[in-house]
């Protein structure tokens, strides 16, 4: 999430669309529901970081990602339009509903997807949309993935990591993860604010947000799932991570010799033999964006480790909008069909575009 950069020159003309595919919206309508649960008793200290800061900051990012998360119209379009980015898929931004309680989460994200279909209807070349959902209520959301996927033209599940510090590794969730293998639609798993018993040690050097405190959370949460065997229940289920991966590439080998160390200690009633190596799920039932990381050797590495056909571009709009970052990917050294892949030909596979 830098800031907003003011561009030294503009994107170039290319041979491929460019598919931005971690871009963020917020009904003005929860922005309201949040400075509820701000002024209320003992709100989630994450939450507090975050969003509350955000909403109250007079500074000038805070001010700009507001205003255009809120925007699905003409706005986004001029933003879109000085960067070279074809369309974006957007998604519910963090925490979405995951920070209000069951029942009012259960109904908002019905509103939220209701007003993002309508922007991906009056602008289909332009926009795509993911279902939001409430974990809070698993079979709801269930329900809310086969609405929103064969009923609203949505494409995609976006979930903000954990809610109220609960993970979808816990077999009560994997209703979800049931309803996205059967509607065949990808899970991108986005991150959100270290919980409560997490965030203390980084929120007080200023680690718990995007510096830091997003990738590790999150990181954490992607790797429970793979350890708790959710890919050998559901071996079809593709989920995305963003920012590199949110570095779990880097950890692949580490990853693979310690769980196996770890299991055959059986040290750990939570850690159970998989089918397969911790990496091999990376590999098999992930998909990773670059947003938020316009850094050429992180790209190469991932796409090395799983695949070209696994790495897909995003931004990070509005919390990173940085128009030379865009043409930093357009120099990416890779062959003609690695880069039109990476920008394109990927993202319209995975949220079937085409």
């Amino acid at each position: 999430m830098n800031q907003t950069s003011t561009p030294t020159s503009v994107p170039a003309k290319v041979d491929y669309k460019r598919i931005a595919t971690e871009e963020a919206f917020a009904p003005a309508e929860m922005l309201e529901m949040y400075k509820k649960i701000l002024a209320g008793p003992d709100p989630d200290p994450g939450f507090v970081s975050l969003m509350g800061f955000y909403m109250s900051s007079t500074a000038a990012r805070p001010r700009h990602i507001i205003e255009h998360l809120t925007d699905l119209g003409e706005k986004r379009l001029a933003h879109m339009d000085a960067a070279g980015i074809d369309r974006q898929i957007i998604a519910l931004t963090s925490p979405g509903v995951q920070v209000m309680e069951a029942d009012t989460a259960v109904a908002f994200a019905k509103v939220a997807n209701d007003e993002l279909a309508q922007a991906v209807r009056n602008h289909p070349t332009r926009f795509s949309g993911m279902v939001a959902v409430a974990p809070q209520n698993p079979r709801e959301a269930a329900k809310e993935i086969e609405r929103g996927i064969q009923q609203l033209g949505l494409t995609g599940v976006i979930i903000n990591s954990h809610t109220h510090g609960e993970y979808l590794s816990d077999p009560k969730f994997w209703e979800i993860f049931e309803a996205a293998e059967a509607n065949d639609t990808p899970i991108y798993l986005h991150p959100n604010t270290p919980p409560r018993n997490m965030i203390g040690p980084l929120r007080e050097c200023g680690l718990d947000g995007a510096i830091y405190g997003f990738g590790v959370e999150t990181g954490m949460h992607a790797l429970r799932i793979i350890t708790a065997g959710v890919f050998d229940r559901f071996p079809k289920l593709q989920m995305i991570l963003g920012h590199m991966g949110e570095a779990l590439p880097f950890w692949a080998y580490r990853l693979d010799y310690m769980h196996r160390a770890t299991v055959l200690s059986e040290r750990y009633e939570s850690m159970k033999p998989l089918k397969k190596k911790p990496s091999d799920y990376l590999k098999e039932n992930f998909i990773i964006t670059n947003s938020g990381v316009a850094w050429e050797p992180a790209i190469k590495f991932t796409q090395d480790l799983i695949g070209a056909d696994r790495v897909m571009y995003a931004m990070d709009y509005p919390y990173q909008h940085a128009i030379d970052e865009v043409i930093a990917m357009d120099g990416l050294a890779l062959s003609a069909e690695d880069k039109k892949r990476f920008f394109q030909t990927n993202a319209e596979r995975v949220f079937k575009l085409v």
